[in-house]
């Protein structure tokens, strides 16, 4: 089973070293990785072109203007070879160098569509200490009506999936991913997994988590999801997964503090 994983980067010479190493320390081999740059004015292609020869002929790259982050997935899967595609952002990188391993038994054993896990988020200050743990263990289809989702940089799925049920919408700032698993997981019923392991170490910082704006986006955008795609749902329903994000975020906090005390 070969997996494509696609890192979209745009200015990312600051962080896309890491992603790439992480890239190359899986013990799995069967990885096309793919790289869709947005015509960076850094050095980033340098240290894309820098590595290409460890890839040893499993990297592709790409650089040109593009329409956003959702624009640049979509040119990533169109151009991959594999049979299962997940995305790798610029800024992460695994938490372990088994990961893609253990999803392709996943894929193996459960016989399913997608494997998702959990993921965790860290400072650039200090990326060994973990700030938020998102994890992906209750979710459930129905959820989606609240605005859940599985986390999106730890699923992977066939591309055929892809191809039954269309790319990412580029009409989203910033909830297309959402979108999609809506379309494959909610409405379409793809066959879904969940590995109960740690997939990707994320930096803060992202569109998804750069204040009370981007909620404020992530919230409205969901709702125009919901109403694209003829799903019941409303601001009541919305409200209620902010409520249990503040509560899952503080109970983090209090085993982190916990776990402090007793070193």
């Amino acid at each position: 089973m070969k997996i494509s994983i696609i890192t979209v980067t745009y200015n990312s010479a600051r962080t896309i070293q890491d992603t790439i190493d992480s890239v190359l320390s899986q013990t799995y081999k069967d990885i096309e990785y793919i790289v869709v740059d947005g015509d960076s004015s850094d050095n980033t292609i340098e240290i894309i072109k820098k590595n290409q020869k460890r890839f040893e002929g499993n990297l592709k790259w790409l650089s040109e203007p593009d329409s956003g982050i959702y624009d640049a997935m979509n040119k990533g899967i169109r151009i991959s070879t594999g049979d299962v595609i997940g995305i790798l952002n610029s800024d992460d990188f695994f938490t372990s160098s088994t990961i893609v391993s253990e999803i392709v038994a996943r894929f193996f054993v459960a016989d399913c569509d997608a494997v998702f896990g959990d993921v965790h988020y860290v400072k650039d200050s200090n990326l060994s200490l973990p700030i938020r743990y998102y994890s992906s263990s209750r979710f459930k289809r129905w959820k989606m009506r609240l605005g859940y989702m599985p986390a999106h940089p730890s699923y992977y799925v066939y591309k055929t999936i892809y191809d039954k049920y269309g790319l990412y919408s580029t009409n989203y700032k910033i909830v297309a991913d959402f979108d999609l698993l809506l379309r494959q997981i909610f409405i379409n019923k793809i066959k879904i997994s969940y590995l109960d392991k740690d997939f990707v170490t994320m930096r803060l910082g992202g569109a998804s988590s750069s204040g009370i704006k981007s909620h404020y986006t992530i919230f409205y955008e969901h709702l125009r999801v919901f109403k694209n795609n003829d799903v019941y749902s409303n601001v009541f329903l919305l409200g209620l997964r902010y409520i249990c994000k503040i509560y899952e975020v503080f109970l983090f906090r209090i085993k982190n503090i916990v776990n402090f005390k007793k070193k």
